[in-house]
């Protein structure tokens, strides 16, 4: 239980901090940790072959089993240092591309608390993110900054379902995009790829979708708060495709990726093999040299296809 402290003023404002720190502890009380040393089995189903990507490990990077109302969505890599992501991992949905625009911007309590339930949850007021801010970003974080915008690693238009659209609006799922990169050559080329993932890919289809750092950071009060990516990457694997497609969409299967500078110019995406990616991301920033974004490089076997 927790225990509330009495103030030391008048009783009108005794009894306003009562609710107000009663109410921080009602918030936490509701939470419970799911950040993993390793994806439970029900987190491991949006990673091919149940595997995430190898050769990224630092003390600074937790595993977040997203979950919304009542039901896992989508896995992250979160650094509680830089507050961004390095990657989110989920799972291609058929849609028509549609946004959620009636969602509150949520947060990941696990990150910060221990109690009963694994959820993210909407942003409370302004005077209870202090509880929270060391270790994930906030909304002030994202706030009177003219040239960025809160880019989604997971989008809601590659979702299907309302609450997997819902899922992807926490700020455990974004970054700092150059807004003309944002709207521009990364919204068109997520829209590339659910177009061919919707016509194309029979089975399942995995996406993991990361970033690249170089030190620039959004600063708030004079105080280091939220990395700002160099680069954006994605991948996907779908190893059960349409062998009849038309060879310049046949030949991007089972797997391919692209990357792409956050920048206001000079930020086109450029679309290349998952090893291709692997070697630049290698090159430009901090993974191992055993990294690896899909197990086995996305290679199909019977076993995967008849699954």
């Amino acid at each position: 239980m927790c225990s509330v402290p009495e103030a030391t003023f008048g009783p009108k404002k005794r009894a306003c901090a009562l609710r107000s720190k009663m109410l921080v502890c009602c918030l936490l009380g509701t939470v419970r940790s799911e950040v993993q040393k390793d994806f439970s089995p029900e987190c491991r189903e949006f990673l091919f072959t149940g595997k995430a990507p190898r050769g990224l490990e630092n003390r600074s990077l937790k595993k977040i089993c997203q979950r919304y109302n009542g039901k896992a969505r989508y896995v992250t890599l979160y650094d509680v240092v830089d507050h961004i992501p390095v990657y989110s991992a989920y799972t291609f949905k058929r849609s028509d591309g549609s946004k959620k625009v009636d969602i509150p911007w949520m947060f990941e309590p696990q990150l910060s608390t221990s109690s009963d339930s694994g959820e993210m949850q909407p942003f409370p007021p302004n005077f209870l993110h202090n509880s929270f801010s060391d270790a994930q970003a906030v909304l002030d974080d994202y706030s009177n900054i003219v040239d960025f915008e809160r880019g989604h690693l997971n989008p809601d238009e590659h979702q299907a379902h309302p609450d997997d659209k819902a899922a992807t609006y926490t700020l455990t799922n974004v970054v700092p995009q150059v807004r003309e990169f944002n709207i521009g050559h990364w919204k068109r080329h997520e829209h590339v790829i659910r177009r061919r993932l919707n016509n194309y890919c029979r089975g399942t289809a995995y996406i993991v979708t990361g970033v690249t750092t170089s030190g620039r950071m959004i600063r708030r009060h004079n105080i280091n708060r939220v990395a700002i990516p160099t680069y954006l990457w994605s991948a996907y694997c779908c190893v059960d495709f349409d062998r009849n497609a038309p060879f310049e969409e046949r030949s991007k299967f089972p797997a391919f990726a692209a990357h792409g500078l956050n920048e206001k110019e000079g930020s086109e995406v450029m679309e290349i093999s998952v090893k291709q990616l692997e070697d630049f991301l290698k090159k430009n920033t901090f993974v191992d040299k055993s990294f690896q974004i899909f197990f086995e490089d996305c290679e199909p076997n019977d076993a995967i296809l008849q699954r």
